[in-house]
């Protein structure tokens, strides 16, 4: 870098004193540019430092005073960092892919804009150091810098990008050095004589070059007509010469405007070329693409005429349908399954009339025989090979497994409907939003509501706000992820009340995440009317619906601990039907029962809600008052049972006369039920010793 910049600042300052000239091309800032675009940013600040000292070095050579040119390569440097600055934000990556054409107008605009700046600096500085005008400086300085900037630059970028390709290709080496030696020979023949303006000569072997070798014969190209222009115009000789007393500065003049004129016209058909080349590129990637992707795919592509022709069958169609491509190339309806002929057939004619996209699937005859299930999306667009017509892009897949898999499926969730529909239980699905998405048909059996009027709305829409506000802290239960089971009672479509059992459970997505809920509801009204006769039977007495001694001896214990805790007495009646024997014997165990009935009929008819009415077993009955607290109270209940049996019992098949006999007892603070118990048996005994239908009352504690 250092001798580069070196050599080339020497030769400029050398060449302008020794002709007694301004610089015509200044070719050290093109270097550095060139250069700092081949780098990372991180390495511009030693370039340009670099640069700086070798610009020193080559003035220093020449005697020149240090301080304005010091200032000078700052201005140098400034300008070369405008310029490399814009492009690599513009383009941080040159290479083949490059849009040369906008990145010829980057660099050129940039190089006017830091050569305009650079030029009204260093005119400053020359105007101040060596007494200079300003502005005829400022006009000599941006001319060769830009045309510096522009010839050199290009070069350089290029030299560093293409390196051993700069001498062509291999196996093209000698004609592009043919084709150099062309331009560099008519350029010195046009600029050895001063008699004829021959310049136009140049232009033909130069983009004879460029056209064939592109950048490199650009830049050796341009490179050398720019030299031996410089040195034949300093030199005094050339075509230039032909104005008469014309000044050195005239000459350098036509030349920068000559080789500016060459620049305009060489550079731009260099770039179109570099990017007609890319593009063909790209076509051809594509193109090489497309072709593989179309070859090499499981798919089966297609173009197809309008008449039903094939332009194209990929080589897929031999694994696809067993055919060869060549066989395949006309049309064969045929081998469409015939219950998908005309289906296709409307596609087609849908597809041409509409001009969108159509996706069918059918099924297509293998060489072998069998069917296959053929996914097509095909679209229309223009033939490649006469844009005036339009053609159908064809591709297809084989999905047979997955429209087996699909009829399996809708076979298997046809299957299970039926089973659930038939299931004597409510199944439905509920998603995160409360939203019944599945429901049995049983439903309609509980509710009346058929399926379709459930699907979509919400639970809340479908069982009410009532019921809604029994279930939604089981439903936060089932979305939180958790199980929850419960029983409530609802009106059917029968109009009669029903028990329901209801289960909530978590529904999971194959993801593992909530999706709502199901629902399991049984009717178990029929269980609930067993439980309910089984616990009737449990505590009541068959015969007479009075309460059993079991539910008895339960009552009886509750009671005395209550009277024991507020110490109020207990009142407990043992009754005896008298000769209740004699009956059975004469009328039958039928008549027994009826009068059984009877008189359990008429102790409810003369007792309390409140008091406990039971059937021990045979003929003895109980009767437990738990708020009687005073002696001619019970004595008039006693009285009041007595007289209940005064009527006669009627029945079909006799009259009969039935009287009690009653033990009654009245205690405060009794030890015991058993205790209650043999009191009031004692006073039972007592009423059947003085001659039955009458009671004997015992009196504890008040």
């Amino acid at each position: 870098m250092f001798a580069a910049i070196f050599a080339v600042t020497s030769y400029s300052l050398v060449l302008t004193s020794a002709t007694s000239s301004v610089v015509s091309i200044w070719i050290a800032n093109g270097v550095v540019v060139g250069s700092l675009l081949r780098v990372s940013g991180k390495k511009w600040p030693v370039y340009l430092a670099v640069s700086l000292i070798a610009y020193l070095a080559g003035k220093g050579l020449q005697r020149a005073p240090l301080l304005p040119s010091l200032a000078l390569g700052l201005i140098n440097g400034l300008e070369t960092l405008i310029v490399a600055f814009a492009v690599r934000r513009a383009f941080p990556r040159i290479a083949d892919d490059t849009t040369f054409l906008r990145l010829g107008r980057v660099a050129l605009s940039s190089t006017l804009v830091a050569s305009a700046v650079s030029a009204l600096l260093a005119a400053g500085v020359i105007a101040a150091t060596h007494k200079g005008s300003y502005w005829p400086t400022v006009d000599w300085w941006f001319r060769a810098h830009v045309l510096g900037m522009v010839i050199v630059a290009t070069a350089t970028l290029v030299v560093l990008t293409q390196r051993s390709r700069m001498l062509g290709n291999p196996g093209h080496r000698i004609a592009f050095f043919r084709d150099m030696t062309l331009v560099a020979v008519t350029t010195i023949g046009v600029f050895v004589q001063s008699r004829y303006p021959l310049l136009f000569l140049v232009f033909a072997p130069l983009l004879f070059a460029v056209f064939r070798h592109h950048f490199p014969g650009l830049v050796v190209g341009v490179l050398m007509v720019a030299l031996i222009t410089n040195v034949a115009t300093a030199m005094g000789t050339g075509p230039f010469d032909l104005m008469v007393n014309a000044s050195p500065n005239a000459h350098a003049l036509l030349a920068q405007v000559y080789l500016g004129v060459i620049c305009l016209i060489t550079v731009p058909v260099a770039l179109t070329l570099a990017d007609r080349r890319r593009l063909e590129q790209q076509i051809r990637d594509s193109e090489i693409r497309y072709r593989l992707l179309a070859d090499y795919a499981s798919d089966l592509v297609m173009r197809i005429c309008r008449n039903g022709e094939r332009r194209y069958v990929s080589p897929s169609i031999k694994d696809l349908l067993g055919w060869e491509v060549a066989d395949f190339m006309k049309p064969h309806p045929e081998l469409i399954h015939p219950d998908d002929r005309e289906r296709v057939a409307t596609a087609v004619a849908e597809l041409w009339a509409s001009g969108k996209s159509s996706l069918t699937q059918y099924r297509l005859q293998h060489r072998d025989g069998h069917y296959v299930w053929i996914e097509a999306l095909v679209r229309i667009a223009p033939s490649p090979d006469n844009p005036a017509e339009s053609e159908l892009i064809y591709t297809g897949r084989d999905v047979t497994e997955s429209v087996l898999a699909e009829q399996a499926l809708a076979d298997s969730e046809k299957r299970l409907r039926t089973i659930t529909d038939n299931i004597p239980a409510v199944i439905a699905h509920v998603d995160s939003a409360e939203r019944y998405t599945f429901i049995n048909a049983y439903v309609q059996k509980v509710s009346g509501q058929k399926p379709q009027d459930i699907i979509g709305r919400t639970v809340r829409e479908v069982r009410g706000a009532a019921l809604y506000e029994r279930f939604y802290a089981h439903i936060a239960c089932a979305l939180a992820g958790g199980e929850a089971t419960f029983s409530y009672e609802m009106e059917g479509s029968d109009g009669q009340n029903h028990y329901l059992q209801t289960t909530y459970l978590p529904a999971m997505s194959a993801a593992g995440e909530r999706t709502g809920f199901y629902a399991l509801t049984t009717d178990i009204t029929d269980i609930k009317r067993a439980e309910q006769e089984l616990a009737y039977l449990a505590h009541y007495d068959a015969l007479t619906g009075l309460a059993n001694r079991r539910y008895f001896v339960d009552c009886l214990h509750l009671a005395l601990e209550r009277a024991r805790a507020a110490r109020f007495p207990l009142m407990l009646l043992i009754i005896d039907v008298d000769h209740f024997k004699s009956i059975n014997d004469s009328y039958g165990h039928g008549t027994g029962d009826a009068v059984l009935r009877e008189i359990a009929h008429r102790l409810k008819s003369v007792t309390r809600k409140s008091d406990v009415v039971a059937r021990l077993g045979g003929d003895e009955f109980v009767i437990l008052c738990n708020d009687v607290d005073a002696t001619y109270a019970a004595e008039a209940l006693a009285k009041k049972i007595t007289d209940a049996m005064s009527e006669p019992v009627l029945l079909d098949s006799a009259r009969l006369d039935v009287t009690l006999s009653i033990g009654a007892a009245l205690c405060r603070d009794v030890g015991s039920e058993d205790e209650l118990m043999q009191r009031a048996d004692v006073a039972l005994y007592r009423a059947k010793e003085a001659g039955r239908a009458c009671y004997e009352l015992a009196v504890s504690g008040l």
